[in-house]
């Protein structure tokens, strides 16, 4: 599989797109310029200045828009290529019951448009939208009033999907948030995953005992006679949970390098495979030699490119190099297109800026392909 070529990747911008592409990763490639984005949207929010005009090019770059109709004007574009859509609502750090019953109902009309649009397979929500982020921790008890909600608020979702048939995936969590989530995502598979897979979980493969813990749910998945629905990353809070296990004085979860990291997501996608019959992969990575492996393993299989039981999908505005040319030879391939009020989604910007001034090899490719295509139509 090529992923250099820009003009299969690029074909759905047009040239100013293009440019503004390239204006906003020079910016977020300085982390001196991400530090004081920062500091200034933090000023900006406390003394209630508007944002809007200031961030409107980062908005434009990684997010699907303020509403569905304009996440669904972006996914008739992206459809045009055979890239299909995911719209998130990302809204974040809000947690009263208003907030949990608003995301619900964004996520029914996910649903009720999935149900209807081809183009639209998936819908999406992250659990510490429907709950007090402290009531996850392991120290407040099972059938404590708010677990107790939290599980019935899924459920809403869950219930309405099922009548639907449209597939949910639940994001990952912090490490002390997460065992919770595992275990209630669990029993709605065992309810829900029965002959179609409705619920899928979130494995974050950078921890040490999820690989230990994918073969503990293909043995279950057997043993009960479900499906599993299974959404792979790396994982997105490496620094925080080092640290935090360090001040825990706790034995640190996640792997020391990215070498491990990486062969044990490799390694959780081949057995995925290998027991195709029982797991449905949405393979979520920015990684090449990822997706590599992934094509290779469904060709040892004999498994079509085009086999609904799985996918690879990437961020908006990012790696468009894997998702276009991907698409283009016939497989499976989604784009994540959060949306939601500017102000509201800027921690979710926040984070792509950040992710994008660590990685900065990944996003130094992002540089030159997009220059290499700029340079190509000028011509």
């Amino acid at each position: 599989m090529d992923f250099n070529n820009t003009q299969i990747a690029y074909s759905y911008k047009t040239k100013k797109e293009l440019k503004s592409a390239l204006f906003v990763y020079q910016i977020i490639t300085k982390p001196f310029m991400v530090s004081l984005g920062k500091f200034f949207l933090k000023v900006a929010l406390l003394l209630h200045i508007p944002i809007k005009p200031f961030t409107n090019f980062m908005f434009k770059q990684f997010c699907g828009g303020e509403n569905l109709d304009e996440v669904l004007k972006i996914s008739n574009n992206l459809s045009k290529n055979n890239v299909k859509s995911i719209p998130d609502y990302s809204i974040e750090g809000v947690s009263d019951e208003s907030a949990f019953n608003n995301l619900i109902s964004e996520v029914k009309k996910v649903i009720d448009i999935a149900a209807e649009n081809n183009n639209i397979p998936f819908a999406v929500f992250k659990p510490t939208g429907l709950i007090d982020a402290e009531y996850l921790k392991q120290t407040t008890p099972d059938n404590h009033p708010e677990v107790l909600a939290f599980s019935k608020r899924m459920d809403k979702i869950f219930s309405y999907a099922s009548k639907k048939t449209v597939r949910v995936l639940i994001d990952a969590e912090d490490y002390m948030f997460q065992q919770r989530i595992d275990d209630i995502l669990l029993q709605f598979m065992k309810q829900y995953n029965k002959e179609t897979v409705i619920v899928f979980t979130t494995l974050q493969m950078y921890r040490t005992d999820r690989l230990d813990y994918l073969e503990f749910l293909i043995e279950m998945a057997k043993r009960e006679n479900f499906k599993l629905g299974i959404k792979f990353v790396r994982g997105a809070y490496m620094e925080k949970e080092r640290n935090r296990a360090a001040e825990g004085n706790y034995p640190d979860p996640i792997y020391p390098n990215k070498a491990d990291t990486d062969a044990a997501y490799d390694e959780a996608i081949k057995i995925s495979v290998e027991n195709i019959e029982f797991v449905e992969i949405f393979n979520c990575t920015h990684n090449e030699d990822s997706v590599s492996n992934l094509i290779h393993l469904m060709k040892e299989h004999n498994l079509a490119k085009n086999d609904k039981r799985i996918w690879t999908s990437q961020l908006y505005g990012m790696r468009d190099n894997i998702s276009f040319n991907l698409a283009k030879e016939g497989y499976n391939v989604a784009k994540y297109l959060p949306y939601g009020p500017v102000k509201h989604v800027m921690p979710y910007l926040v984070r792509r800026a950040e992710e994008n001034s660590s990685m900065s090899s990944q996003a130094g490719k992002e540089i030159e392909m997009l220059k290499e295509e700029i340079n190509k139509r000028k011509l």
